[in-house]
């Protein structure tokens, strides 16, 4: 699982703060199409929030760790029912800090 500093967690704070949601997690919860989805849009974006919405049972803490297991990113941040997940892509989009 990748790991971040503090200063880059920071930084991704700051760049995903006005990010919107590209992934939700509802009542169908964690399937293949969803990982499917989450790995899609890491793929492109790197920095991406997924909205966990009402329907979904699951604890948001637990959410968070298997997404970032089963896709192999980072949690940043854990705000509310968001959670911002960081991966770097091929292209490398986002150039971190003492990277």
């Amino acid at each position: 699982m990748l790991k971040l500093t503090g200063k880059q967690v920071r930084f991704l704070k700051g760049r995903g703060h006005h990010l919107n949601p590209v992934v939700m997690i509802g009542k169908e919860e964690i399937g293949p199409s969803l990982l499917a989805s989450l790995q899609e849009a890491l793929q492109f974006h790197e920095l991406i929030k997924v909205k966990i919405q009402e329907g979904c049972l699951l604890d948001r803490k637990d959410v968070a760790a298997i997404i970032s297991e089963k896709t192999d990113s980072a949690v940043v941040q854990i705000l509310g029912r968001t959670i911002l997940l960081y991966r770097p892509g091929e292209g490398k989009k986002i150039d971190l800090p003492g990277s």
